[in-house]
């Protein structure tokens, strides 16, 4: 309220010059005073919910095109909306976020973009007049974010503008993974060190113990925290995991001292990680930022607590219980050269306990 920017939005929506809505607020210089305010009157209920990344993938798509020429606008146009627009708008509204679809999607329109632009500028030639030639030897003298074109042309053939250009499938040369040694070292400094503030313990052991994505840990709620008379689980998957004791411990101390409760959340905010804006919980790139700061590969980790998990255990308990497909867990169990890659069990993952630990 002290802040001149926010003082005058307020007098600006009061007096009516500024409409009390999604609408209205989209009129004013995109900032950091207007997203915080526009969070505080979703919360409140003064303005309807909206998925931000919905509405900023809206507007991101307009600003891409606005400086293009037509023979490049057109089709990039209908990639956009009639592809991956249109997809994700089927996904509002779901308990998926849709940060990860948004950003594959500007990824891929992106690269569409400078595909066309290089194939105008280099052969004078459009989406449907392009040859297969020009797509090998536009991938084969750049980098491997590329091949993120694929799509386009896949999108293309189904409307039958190019039949004849294909994009095989990008398949990574390696995958990333932790040693065991420094996963459990790393899980060790966490539960006991100081190395971090409690709320990025705790996202940094859902990581190494249980192979959770960022995207997904940031989502967690404080009720996916199940408290039984012996012990603790947590809700990832089809059924509750249990928490091994020391970690139970941890997550019980967060919980008490959640931060972010001061800033329009209060303490009845259903998010396990409460965000700096009201009714939001922490975005997945601050955790990952502490996170690489810390030294922790990301991949590597989440790569080697499934193969761990996946080596020790059923595989298709593994993905039931942590929330990933049986595909997923089972490449990794494969991967690992794992003897239960083609054994299908009963018993509930995660469950048994090898010497307390």
């Amino acid at each position: 309220m002290r802040s001149p920017k926010v003082a005058a939005l307020l007098t600006q929506l009061a007096s009516g010059d500024i409409q009390l809505s999604h609408d209205g607020l989209d009129q004013l210089p995109p900032g950091p005073a207007v997203e915080h305010l526009r969070a505080l009157l979703v919360q409140s209920g003064a303005v309807p919910h909206r998925d931000p990344y919905l509405a900023r993938f809206e507007q991101w798509i307009q600003a891409k095109l606005a400086p293009l020429s037509p023979d490049i606008a057109q089709p990039v146009e209908r990639f956009a909306t009639w592809h991956h627009l249109r997809r994700i708008r089927t996904m509002a509204g779901g308990e998926r976020s849709l940060r990860g679809p948004v950003h594959s999607a500007k990824q891929e329109v992106t690269e569409t973009v400078k595909f066309l632009t290089w194939l105008h500028t280099t052969h004078q030639r459009t989406a449907a007049t392009c040859t297969q030639l020009d797509v090998d030897a536009y991938l084969a003298t750049g980098p491997t974010t590329r091949t993120a074109i694929r799509t386009f042309f896949v999108f293309t053939k189904s409307l039958n503008i190019n039949r004849t250009v294909e994009v095989a499938h990008r398949t990574a040369a390696s995958t990333p993974t932790l040693d065991q040694e420094q996963r459990i070292a790393w899980i060790r400094e966490l539960l006991s060190g100081n190395s971090e503030s409690l709320p990025y313990r705790v996202a940094v052991i859902l990581l190494l113990l249980l192979a959770q994505p960022l995207v997904k840990i940031a989502a967690l709620r404080v009720d996916d925290i199940l408290l039984t008379p012996t012990e603790m689980r947590i809700h990832l998957g089809k059924d509750p995991t249990p928490i091994p004791k020391p970690f139970a411990l941890l997550i019980t101390q967060h919980v008490k001292h959640r931060p972010n409760l001061a800033t329009g959340n209060g303490p009845s905010s259903p998010w396990l990680f409460p965000g700096y804006r009201a009714g939001t919980h922490l975005h997945p790139d601050t955790i990952m930022v502490r996170l690489r700061g810390l030294g922790v590969s990301l991949l590597g980790a989440r790569n080697r607590a499934l193969a761990e998990l996946a080596t020790e255990l059923p595989p298709s308990l593994v993905a039931d219980a942590l929330g990933y497909s049986h595909q997923v867990v089972f490449k990794h169990a494969q991967a690992a050269g794992d003897p239960w890659a083609r054994y299908v069990g009963t018993r509930n993952p995660l469950s048994h306990n090898k010497g307390g630990n």
